[in-house]
Parts: C-alpha cells; structure tokens; sequence
C-alpha cells in the first residue's frame, strides 16, 4: 500500500511543467571529470536535513554514472536552493451582494484551496577544482506544498536531482 501511494506522489510530481534550465562553458572538455567532492558550504536555502539528503541522493546519482567522491577531486559540486511564494491560483469564491434601484452594495473574496504553495528553484553547479571556475550549472523550478513529510521531500529530491543530472554532460551538436 505505501509503494502505491509513493508512486502516485511521484506521478503528480512529473506531471507539472517543470522544465530543467542549464548552462556550460562550451569549451569544456567534459570527460577529464571524474572525481568528485562537495563544497564545505553546500546547501545555501536548505534546512540541515535538506542538505543531508541532498548530498546523499547526489552522491548517490552521480556514483551510478561513474563519478567517484574523493578528498582531492577534478570538480566540486555546489547545490543551492531558492523558496518563493507560489500564486495560489484554486480558490473558492464567496460573494455578498446587495443591490437595489438606485445602488448596490458587494463583498466577494477567495479562500485558498490545498494548503500555501511554494517555488522552489534547486540549482547544482560544477566547479572545476584546478581553476575554481563554473563549468556546468543545472536548475529546476517547481512547485510544492509547503507541509510535507520527510519521506515526501526525498521522493521528490531524487526525483528533481535526476532530472538536472540527465541534462549531464551537455549534447553536443
């Protein structure tokens, strides 16, 4: 029953129009990278548990295509997050009204439904080790619900971490 319901959250999650953005140095040569290691203050935006899974589901994604952690390594890897408030859009409107021959009088407003939204923007950046200069930067925005659990935000993590980290390396045309 659970697996259901986790793949359920992950259908919803894929169904948004979330579109992963990046931008490289096009005279990098891509396949010199393939060691790996953390900046000591990555997670900018995210909480210490944030940060802890990130770092562990990237560590993770990256390990599957190759790349290897080490303390000396051929590129760092950055992640920052950025939280705005979302326009609700899905309200329930009420309205009072009161009109007559010769005036009217009316309040209306809107009640949010499901709960306060928010944008989040996940960024990953590749630093090149030797020179300290940024050679490939990946970003997705999506939106989510404010109140989710700690199963939730590592569903989606590892949902979003992979859909930055297919745009890697870049095609080349």
């Amino acid at each position: 029953m659970k697996s259901i319901k986790y793949f359920f959250l992950l259908l919803l999650m894929s169904c948004g129009t979330s579109k992963v953005v990046y931008d490289y140095d096009d005279k990098t040569d891509f396949s010199q990278f393939k060691t790996f290691h953390f900046f000591e203050d990555v997670g900018s935006g995210f909480n210490e548990f944030d940060v802890k899974r990130t770092t562990a589901i990237l560590e993770n994604e990256l390990s599957k295509s190759g790349f290897v952690k080490v303390e000396n390594p051929d590129f760092f890897v950055n992640i920052t997050a950025k939280v705005t408030e979302a326009q609700n859009r899905n309200t329930i409107g009420i309205g009072i009204g009161s009109g007559g021959r010769n005036g009217g009088f009316g309040i209306s407003g809107g009640i949010p439904i499901g709960g306060k939204k928010l944008n989040e923007e996940l960024i990953i950046e590749f630093v090149n080790a030797k020179t300290n200069e940024l050679f490939w930067e990946g970003s997705l925005i999506s939106t989510i619900k404010e109140k989710r659990k700690p199963a939730e935000r590592e569903l989606y993590l590892t949902d979003v971490i992979q859909k930055i980290l297919a745009k890697y390396p870049p095609k080349r045309k």
